[in-house]
């Protein structure tokens, strides 16, 4: 495997531990991150050695979702760099002089680009081998595509979890949350965009347990050395045997649309304001304009 840039990779025991590990940028997603973390699960599948895998993330927070502040500020229009190359998906993420839709924007090319990383996020989903996540202090934004895409999350209950892009500027592209909680529980997150604490995640069957920051560690391990003690061959069965039954519901139909979806609101009215916004006053500002509405614009901490 390549030099990892976005998470570290390691195997202890019976277990394999993905650790997202940019905790300066809020574990920030890059275009990097999906493939890197798309390898790390194979990498663990063809281990025999490996039976179950451990998502995490260093520093602060879990993942604070997509990393846009650096070329929402500091990018031009049309110039093209190794962050955004040309006619990658973050070129309309930073068209941000007019509020006029740009001429250039493909929805297919940044359906193209965005369908890739679900493609990486998925492969936790879709992994052979059980998908443990262990989210501390924030997840928001694209950051709970990796958190409902694993099969179990153990949250600290002071934790936040939820989709605030969903006010402006975002739609779900791995669009698992219906899934995950049911119909009413989702519109209520994603006609508000509000999150959750650790410990509601855990009441409305978003978590299957919450801990005491300080317990969140122990709590982690101790189910996943649970999982670890199955045969690898049944963890596989018992994985494939209940996946069926959500991809029968058409998730990947979904997905398509959601990803769809996700480009037409960085292109509708209020997308190009927000946009807007980003360029005049810098991105965590808009943010924190987009939620103070809604009291919680402590969020604008988070980077998507």
């Amino acid at each position: 495997m390549d030099t990892l840039k976005t998470m570290t990779y390691e195997v202890t025991g019976r277990i394999a531990r993905i650790t997202l590990n940019r905790p300066a940028r809020g574990n920030g997603i890059t275009m990097d991150l999906p493939r890197e973390l798309a390898a790390c699960v194979e990498r663990a599948n063809i281990d025999p050695a490996v039976h179950v895998i451990a998502l995490s993330g260093n520093g602060s927070g879990f993942c604070g979702g997509y990393d846009l502040v650096e070329s929402a500020e500091a990018l031009k229009v049309g110039e093209e760099s190794a962050a955004r190359p040309k006619g990658s998906v973050l070129d309309p993420l930073v068209q941000m002089k007019n509020h006029q839709p740009k001429s250039n924007w493909d929805p297919m090319v940044d359906y193209a680009m965005m369908s890739r990383n679900v493609k990486g996020f998925m492969s936790l989903f879709h992994s052979e081998k059980p998908v443990v996540c262990k989210v501390h202090g924030f997840c928001v934004a694209g950051g709970t595509d990796m958190a409902l895409c694993s099969d179990l999350l153990v949250i600290a209950d002071d934790a936040k979890i939820g989709y605030p892009p969903a006010r402006v500027w975002g739609s779900p592209t791995t669009s698992i949350w219906f899934h995950r909680i049911g119909l009413e529980k989702s519109k209520r997150l994603l006609f508000t965009g509000d999150c959750l604490s650790g410990k509601e995640a855990k009441e409305w069957g978003l978590a299957i347990e919450s801990a005491p920051p300080e317990k969140l560690d122990e709590r982690f391990e101790i189910l996943l050395e649970r999982i670890a003690r199955m045969p690898v061959n049944q963890l596989v069965m018992m994985k494939l045997l209940l996946n069926q039954s959500v991809m029968q519901q058409g998730l990947h139909s979904t997905q398509i649309l959601g990803t769809v979806f996700d480009g037409i609101t960085r292109h509708t009215p209020e997308g190009y304001a927000f946009q807007q916004r980003a360029a005049e006053a810098g991105f965590k500002q808009a943010v924190k304009e987009r939620d103070e509405p809604f009291g919680d614009f402590g969020l604008s901490t988070f980077k998507g």
